[in-house]
């Protein structure tokens, strides 16, 4: 297949700059792939003419300093790794960053930018495309059957990293990936024999991907459809028997601890021993509002971690923060703070692989919703002016100031207070998708909130039969929502099961609303009508609630991201919620600690 080259503009950076590098879902726009074949075409002395002054200048000074070659790297078995390597032109031993694609049909090839500036840092570069992933007949493709960070990924992994030292004879040896390359970095690390990694970058990662598909007796089946899509081939052709099968089970909802033992095996969580006895240091990032890999068990994993660590969370979805920096935008023309994920990223690549020094911070990093500020811009859009606040803490720590709101009755919608309230009930509708939802599409909401736009929801438009809603009064002095929200509620079904989706949103006076986390729960072995009391997580946050504004806690029973309970009669089924004496409904709201 003939892979296009066309023309790179100042206006082409313009638009990843404004509008991020997904284009509905799980998809790049044009102008990253645009950047990265011009990119990789002038590298290689194929294309010229077809870049802005900015890309042009650095390709320039890596041609003289690297030679850049694609190729292919035969796996243990009979699969072809598509790999792009980039050697210095030196005789002096320098350390190598191996880098794992992301799950795309394109493979290796949306980065290019990203290779060419470690290889202007002073690093041979070797990306390669994960066995099975991508597109027919492009050059970045893989063959094999896809494993999804499985033991062959592992080997693959192995295979690569003795490439790397026959080739380069490095002086040091980092792994980098962002996504699925994420995990994989984190997996051959810890299973490499020889363990030849000096240090692990994971980018909107992932630490379990058991949980990440299957959590609270939910199934995230948005997520898991959506990298399906994205492999570049239809899913016969991409995956083999065995992987075919689990992905039946999760679909019909059958033999799950099967699919759980399966993520399990492919969650670097399950390795931390082996990751934590071989020291190796580990920079991982993630988003509040992930909706492929949520960042709860990513929190749990870092905190089992007893390497050099650190954690950045970040505003937004999958891959948001990163991907700009990642496929190509000059600092010219990026907002403020745009390019600081990557910059620090590479910054621990310099510290543990070239010795540099680390710039002084503490080690977990959380950049606070939605505090950044803009400005209008045409269309209706707003632009970044000044970034969102940072905090910075010493560790991810359990949450120990704690106010806990009871759920109470009210004229019209609920009400949230410090004051117990027993003996009510609120019932509405289920199996109906409401305007109260998590995303109106997985990456490209979030993208949107890491650009300074967050969904604005309308409070008044949510469908009271369909939900229930429970609200504050004014916050005289604001709240910071800080931490993992625990949810208890007694609920009783007219079925044997119920989905229950909450949802917390920041209210302001005007009833538009904006969330703040969300998390869902199936509650299965129901007596119809009888109550039962159930407890649960919601994602953590790090939230501003403005003085004067309300918070509100949101339940239905669907939501698009998830499984829901369907039920086989064409009756209409209903979710009641009730506060019984000694089993009080409540919200526990994580503070600062004081």
């Amino acid at each position: 297949m003939t892979e296009p080259i066309g023309s790179v503009t100042g206006e082409t950076l313009q638009n990843i700059a404004a509008e991020g590098v997904w284009a509905g879902g799980l998809t790049y726009t044009p102008a990253v792939l645009r950047v990265a074949r011009a990119l990789l075409a002038t590298a290689q002395g194929s294309a010229t003419g077809v870049l802005p002054p900015e890309l042009q200048q650095p390709v320039d000074k890596l041609r003289a300093a690297a030679t850049v070659n694609v190729l292919r790297i035969p796996a243990h078995d009979e699969a072809q790794l598509s790999a792009l390597s980039i050697k210095l032109n030196t005789q002096t031993p320098s350390p190598v960053v191996v880098m794992p694609a992301g799950w795309s049909p394109y493979g290796w090839l949306p980065f290019v930018w990203t290779y060419f500036q470690l290889a202007l840092d002073g690093y041979h570069v070797l990306a390669y495309t994960p066995r099975g992933i991508g597109q027919a007949g492009l050059i970045s493709t893989s063959t094999g059957y896809i494993d999804v960070g499985g033991p062959n990924d592992w080997a693959d992994g192995v295979t690569v990293l003795d490439y790397a030292v026959e080739t380069f004879e490095p002086s040091a040896i980092g792994m980098l990936g962002e996504s699925y390359g994420s995990g994989l970095s984190q997996l051959v690390a810890a299973h490499d024999p020889a363990n030849r990694v000096r240090a692990v970058v994971a980018l909107s990662t992932w630490g379990n991907l058991a949980t990440s598909m299957y959590d609270n007796g939910t199934r995230h089946l948005a997520a898991v459809d959506a990298l399906i899509a994205f492999t570049g081939g239809p899913e016969e052709d991409k995956f083999d028997e065995r992987t075919r099968e689990i992905l039946a089970k999760f679909r019909e909802n059958r033999d799950m601890e099967d699919v759980v033992d399966w993520g399990t095996e492919r969650s670097p969580a399950a390795y931390l021993d082996q990751t934590n006895s071989r020291g190796i240091p580990t920079f991982m990032s993630n988003t509040w509002h992930e909706s492929l890999f949520p960042v709860n068990q990513v929190l749990d994993t870092y905190n089992r971690l007893t390497v050099p660590k650190r954690l950045n969370l970040w505003i937004g979805d999958h891959g948001a923060p990163e991907g700009v920096g990642l496929v190509g935008v000059p600092l010219g023309i990026a907002f403020p703070g745009m390019l600081t994920p990557m910059r620090e990223a590479r910054d621990w690549v310099n510290h543990y692989l070239r010795g540099t020094k680390l710039p002084e911070r503490e080690p977990v990093a959380n950049q606070i919703m939605f505090t950044y500020k803009t400005k209008p811009v045409s269309g209706g859009a707003q632009r970044i002016t000044e970034a969102a606040r940072r905090e910075f803490a010493y560790d991810w720590s359990p949450d120990e100031n704690i106010e806990r709101l009871f759920l109470g009755d009210g004229v019209s919608d609920g009400i949230l207070r410090t004051k117990e309230d027993t003996g009510w009930s609120r019932t509405f509708t289920v199996g109906q998708e409401t305007k109260a939802r998590a995303v109106d599409a997985p990456l490209t909401t979030g993208q949107d909130e890491w650009f300074g736009n967050p969904k604005v929801y309308q409070l008044n438009e949510f469908e009271r039969d369909l939900l229930q809603i429970w609200l504050t009064e004014p916050l005289t002095d604001g709240r910071m929502v800080h931490g993992t929200p625990t949810v208890r509620l007694t609920v009783a079904s007219t079925t044997t099961e119920a989905t229950l989706v909450a949802y917390l949103f920041d209210v302001a006076a005007d009833n538009t609303a904006r969330i703040i986390t969300h998390e869902p729960c199936t509650v299965t072995g129901l007596t119809p009508g009888e109550g039962r009391t159930v407890e649960w997580l919601l994602q953590s946050a790090c939230y501003e609630i403005p003085e004067g504004h309300r918070l509100a806690l949101v339940v239905n029973s669907r939501d698009p991201l998830y499984s829901y309970t369907e039920t086989r009669d064409k009756a209409l089924h209903s979710t009641t919620i009730t506060s019984p004496e000694n089993e009080e409904s409540y919200l526990d709201l994580p503070l600062p600690q004081a």
